[in-house]
């Protein structure tokens, strides 16, 4: 037992408070996401341009993050995770001023690339951290306290942010993120030890991962996983529209539910992870998550039955995310570990792009409970994936995966 591990109260555990810090971090960068959805009207009606061309704010977005994320990961794998983290913030909040500024459609998508490669750079590097920081047998539980600020984002952020834009326009909303960013950053400077994370320095060694199978097998996991979360969540007004008679207020109510549920559900997730294996919580997180989504698709008429529905979602949803995390540190080689999430945090964005356009299609061509159906096909078959690697996985030295102390460690301040 380490002498951390030996002490008491808020001693005991001084990676919790760390977690915390950055998942207000998490919380900012979350609700930028998600609260550009809430606000598409106002944007198109401003900037003088469709529904449709101001949605692709989002998708710029999510395509960004997932097409950055890793590059950026590269790029910063040397720097002290403080410092990337700082950064990260910084450009985000650029990022979100340039939006609130813009006089035209271009220049707003232009910045929404750049806060976009802010959060690309926080997201996965403040999990890596705290995960970091706990060590290997509490890595769980950290990533989902770090968690707790994107399905915060996503309950109350969201939320928020949007009534903000409706009161006094969206571009109010935009300095609201901007300030939540501004206001983290120096808690996070005086706050957050200065973890370096020593690894490989040239960019094919950086890339190590993704010449794994197991990590690559992972990333397969999380990607289909998410294609299949996302259909039901992004066109949950469709598919429970016979339910909610097109009312936004109830609409309103089940992406409140899913969000408070998520969050009971990815801190009961990181602990299991942690007694029980991630790999096992991620296989009946999915396959809780195919029952649910195929008695969507049968039964999608009644209020109440929408409201459990969305509840038991949100906790098989978000109870994905911190395991699929946990997995793919354990699996990396040491030094690699911020690049590792990072490739797992782009592909999760890169299925939320998947899930928007296939759920698209079809609705385009048959009914919205054939959502459901294929949302219930893909978290099977993530399960499936997740159950047909477990035995490679299981071969990894997890002991390994944790930076040495050489490797990562605060310094003193």
């Amino acid at each position: 037992m380490t002498p951390t591990a030996q002490t008491t109260g808020t001693q005991r555990h001084p990676w919790r408070g760390h977690a915390a810090v950055l998942a207000l971090g998490t919380f900012a960068v979350g609700t930028d996401a998600f609260v550009i959805a809430g606000l598409l009207p106002d944007i198109s009606d401003s900037l003088d341009v469709s529904v449709g061309a101001a949605g692709q704010l989002v998708s710029v977005f999510s395509l960004t993050y997932a097409l950055l994320s890793p590059m950026l990961a590269a790029l910063t794998s040397r720097w002290s995770r403080r410092t990337v983290l700082i950064t990260a913030l910084m450009v985000f909040a650029v990022g979100n001023v340039v939006t609130a500024l813009a006089p035209d459609y271009p220049l707003v998508l232009a910045s929404r690339v750049v806060a976009a490669a802010g959060a690309a750079m926080f997201t996965p590097n403040a999990g890596a951290t705290a995960a970091t920081l706990a060590g290997a047998e509490q890595r769980g539980r950290a990533i989902a306290i770090v968690t707790v600020g994107l399905t915060g984002s996503l309950a109350l952020g969201a939320p928020l942010g949007t009534a903000i834009g409706n009161a006094w326009g969206w571009q109010a909303t935009m300095w609201f993120v901007t300030a939540l960013a501004l206001a983290v950053a120096p808690v996070i400077a005086l706050r957050l030890p200065d973890v370096t994370v020593g690894g490989p320095t040239g960019l094919r060694r950086r890339l190590t991962p993704l010449t794994d199978r197991r990590v690559v097998g992972v990333l397969a996991g999380t990607l289909i996983a998410f294609v299949g979360i996302y259909l039901p969540y992004t066109y949950i007004s469709a598919v429970f529209e016979p339910a909610t008679g097109d009312d936004g207020g109830k609409v309103a109510a089940l992406l409140l539910t899913f969000g408070l549920a998520g969050t009971v559900g990815n801190l009961t997730a990181g602990r299991l992870a942690d007694r029980k294996g991630p790999r096992a919580v991620v296989v009946g997180a999915t396959l809780l998550l195919t029952v649910v989504f195929a008695l969507t698709a049968v039964s999608h008429s009644s209020y109440a039955t929408a409201v459990v529905l969305t509840a038991v979602s949100g906790i098989g949803s978000w109870s994905v995310t911190a395991p699929q995390q946990q997995r793919i540190m354990a699996l990396a080689a040491p030094g690699t570990e911020p690049l590792a999430v990072s490739l797992n945090a782009a592909v999760m964005y890169l299925a939320i792009s998947l899930s928007s356009m296939l759920g698209a299609g079809i609705l385009d061509a048959t009914d919205a409970a054939y959502i459901a159906w294929a949302g219930a096909a893909f978290v099977l078959a993530a399960a499936a994936v997740t159950a047909l690697i477990g035995r490679a996985e299981r071969s990894a030295n997890a002991p390994t995966s944790a930076p040495t102390p050489q490797e990562a460690t605060p310094r003193p301040r």
